[in-house]
């Protein structure tokens, strides 16, 4: 990388950790012949001299394919003629202070070149961020995959559970087979046996030709239960016994199918409460409860919430015509210190639509529509973990019946579960759906 500007010494250290070459440009700034390659160009607005700046421009108008990125004070206005010039031509741009993982995914996206710390993941291109306890995550997830046996995610909503569950597939030897994720609470109640077992023509009133399960139509690769804990006793006990012995029967037929597959499960319930309050088999969680992957929350992958957030505007722009190309440090700042309850689903959505809302080139933190008496990451809590849990869930339901505008289907299928649970979590954590709509 070429620097156009003056770097701190901290500054240069980590890129040269992070594996890039740094050279500061001056007045007589040009690509060297060893250069040749790979180079990206770094306009640095913060104490560059004219002439830095002149030669800069001139490099700019001679060398027009190089990639460029700019880094800009803070509260320059992108509408200064010298700072609108640079920007004109640039790949990505953000205000300082420098945030190296931002910079990281800046040049690997301007040059093609991933990171060190990319290489190292680059077989698993779903998890984006660099936090120990998605570290954590990869290397279970390496190590679960190969083995043929069932695995328990666990995870609070919104955290990517079914995105782990594709992952193991995509590894194992089963990923040329099919992968059939079914969410368990969405299903009707009256329907759920046939849904994942199948019928035979005639079994009930509606019945009126063959269907196969969901199960069924996995044979070979993987399924997934998503949110297995909503599933009714009677049809845990026939899931315990496909599962004991590889075989099912589907409703209205007493001819037992073999079927080769493997069974992931995933649940944002407390498996080990239900269990003890009788509304799961404990015999039927053993089986599950094989290998377990527990999928951290986003308020525990620290600057993750940064990677994350440039990554799905980067899709969002590859989709949609947007003229928006990064976020604002104050938006920055606030994405980090919010406690994200809805997690990375709810990080997604609030990032489309401040896509989709914002007046400038970058997304603010009033497009974010992030609510001010949020409670913050490091903030001191009275409550235990449990409360804070529970003040999170409380706060996801009552965000997503907002954005739905109170239609419970919708909600339903947002949150992926069932209809039943919304009412169930409504109650639970009394939101009164008049009062919500009244504010």
């Amino acid at each position: 990388m070429i620097w156009f500007g003056q770097p701190e010494a901290r500054e240069c250290s980590d890129l040269t950790e992070a594996g890039w070459h740094v050279r500061t440009a001056g007045a007589d700034a040009g690509i060297r012949e060893h250069e040749r390659g790979n180079v990206v160009l770094l306009a640095d607005l913060r104490r560059g001299d004219a002439r830095v700046l002149q030669a800069m421009r001139q490099l700019m108008a001679d060398r027009p394919e190089l990639p460029w990125i700019a880094l800009i004070p803070p509260g320059a206005p992108a509408q200064r003629p010298q700072v609108r010039r640079i920007l004109q031509g640039c790949r990505d741009f953000f205000s300082a202070p420098l945030d190296l993982p931002r910079l990281l995914v800046a040049l690997e996206r301007a040059s093609g070149i991933p990171s060190r710390a990319a290489v190292a993941a680059a077989d698993l291109p779903e998890l984006v961020g660099c936090s120990a306890v998605l570290a954590v995550v990869a290397a279970s997830l390496r190590k679960y995959a190969p083995i043929d046996l069932p695995v328990l995610i666990t995870g609070e909503t919104g955290v990517g559970k079914e995105v782990a569950a594709r992952v193991l597939h995509r590894l194992s030897a089963r990923a040329m087979q099919p992968f059939v994720a079914i969410n368990c609470g969405a299903l009707p109640l009256n329907l759920v046996q046939s849904e994942l077992f199948g019928h035979e023509r005639g079994a009930f009133t509606d019945a009126t030709a063959r269907r196969i399960g969901h199960i069924e139509s996995a044979a070979g690769g993987t399924i997934l239960l998503d949110e297995v804990g909503d599933l009714p006793l009677d049809v845990q006990t026939n899931l315990l016994r496909f599962l004991q012995e590889g075989v099912l029967q589907r409703v209205g037929s007493s001819r037992p199918i073999e079927v080769d597959v493997r069974v992931m499960a995933a649940t944002h319930l407390d498996l080990e409460h239900a269990v003890a309050a009788g509304h799961f088999r404990e015999d039927l969680y053993y089986r599950l409860n094989v290998l377990r992957l527990q999928i951290p929350p986003l308020r525990e992958r620290g600057d993750d919430v940064e990677l994350l957030a440039h990554r799905f505007l980067e899709r969002f722009r590859e989709r949609q015509a947007c003229t928006v190309h990064g976020f604002e440090s104050t938006a920055l700042r606030a994405m980090r210190q919010y406690t994200w309850p809805g997690n990375v689903r709810e990080l997604r959505n609030r990032v489309q639509r401040a896509a989709v809302m914002a007046e400038g080139a970058l997304i603010s933190t009033a497009d974010l529509a992030l609510p001010t008496d949020a409670p913050v990451r490091g903030t001191p809590v009275s409550a235990g973990l449990g409360v804070s849990r529970a003040l999170a869930e409380r706060e996801a339901v009552a965000a997503c019946l907002r954005e739905c505008r109170f239609n419970i289907s919708e909600c339903a299928r947002r949150l992926r579960i069932s209809r039943v649970t919304v009412y169930r979590l409504c109650k639970k954590h009394r939101l009164e759906l008049q009062e919500l709509r009244a504010h």
